[in-house]
């Protein structure tokens, strides 16, 4: 009988994507809390956990690794990886994979909706219909609105989900600038090269950046305020991107006129400030949650796990450790 890898999932993935996993891998155990411990480990099953299977936002640190003597792959369900302890990876020679590109048009296509909820106050004007107050029509209800058509959008990380929004709001006949850590030669939009002098020209600010440590809080309050009164920000990318005390205070006092965000920084959103505030989109962390996004993403990690534990390189690696991607670091053991 062919040894089949024994993984630990940490995230609620849907019966299809287990079943696909089921095919190649023992399930040995699941992980409930979103910031799991070392305490959250099924009795019984840490001496034979070989890989695990769940999210950036959920992460593994230096200490649950240690607790699992022969983990080899950590693969992140989507695209981020921010609270994956790297170095810790490295120096156990832990491969750790990501969903790459693979949701990329999927949460494009979601942050140009929220951005639309935003700007055109779709979510105050559905609440305004329901509560029976459209009484009589009164142009200008929730103040002047500027509409999408001529305006400037700004693109914070102009990687794989940067670009598939960029295609899709072209469409809108507005001029594009985006901010990247280097500029890119297969594009002809306006380049900043930070952040403060991407909002300061946007009137929309969309984050599309693959959030770690160094760009915790990369929005605070000196960019909302450079973003100015007629300014939206859409974070689609990691809810720590966005200081969302100063995003709540900038809202408050109409430093910005909206915001919309998928994600938050801490999952799920437990908070209270955010809530009152009717000039913010809030959705529950689902730009990817599309049929077309789960088959990818699923596909990605059989993918990356046939192929580790197979002896041969993964197919995802995170960036930063591509170069151990190219020694085989499977084993059954």
């Amino acid at each position: 009988m062919v040894q089949r890898p024994v993984i630990l999932t940490g995230f609620h993935f849907t019966k299809t994507t287990l079943a696909a996993f089921a095919e190649r891998c023992e399930i040995a155990g699941h992980m409930d809390n979103p910031t799991p411990t070392v305490a959250d480990i099924p009795p019984g099953i840490a001496g034979r956990v070989q890989a695990i299977v769940s999210t950036g936002s959920v992460g593994i640190s230096d200490a649950m690794m240690a607790a699992l003597p022969r983990l080899s792959l950590f693969c992140c369900y989507g695209t981020g990886y921010e609270r994956v302890d790297l170095e810790a990876a490295r120096r156990r020679n832990i491969m750790i994979t990501h969903g790459a590109d693979a949701n990329a048009p999927d949460v494009a296509e979601l942050a140009l909706g929220i951005l639309l909820a935003s700007t055109r106050r779709l979510v105050r004007a559905d609440k305004m219909i329901r509560r029976g107050d459209w009484k009589q029509r009164i142009p200008n209800r929730f103040g002047p609105i500027a509409g999408l058509t001529g305006g400037k959008v700004g693109i914070l990380g102009l990687g794989a989900i940067g670009l598939e929004f960029a295609k899709r709001i072209k469409g809108f006949d507005v001029e594009i600038g985006y901010c990247n850590r280097t500029k890119r030669g297969d594009v002809d939009f306006a380049y900043f090269p930070n952040v403060m002098a991407l909002a300061g020209w946007a009137d929309y600010l969309i984050v599309c950046l693959r959030s770690n440590a160094s760009n915790r809080h990369i929005i605070n309050a000196e960019v909302l305020k450079a973003l100015g009164p007629r300014g939206h920000v859409v974070n689609i990318s990691r809810g720590w991107a966005v200081d969302e005390a100063a995003l709540a205070d900038a809202l408050r006092h109409n430093i910005i006129e909206g915001a919309a965000l998928d994600v938050f920084d801490e999952e799920p959103y437990e908070g209270t400030e955010l809530l009152p505030l009717d000039n913010l989109v809030m959705t529950p962390h689902f730009g990817g949650g599309t049929e077309h996004a789960q088959r990818r993403m699923t596909s990605l990690v059989c993918q990356n796990l046939d192929a580790h534990f197979a002896g041969k390189p993964v197919v995802s690696p995170v960036p930063e450790l591509r170069d151990m991607a190219a020694i085989p670091a499977g084993r059954l053991r």
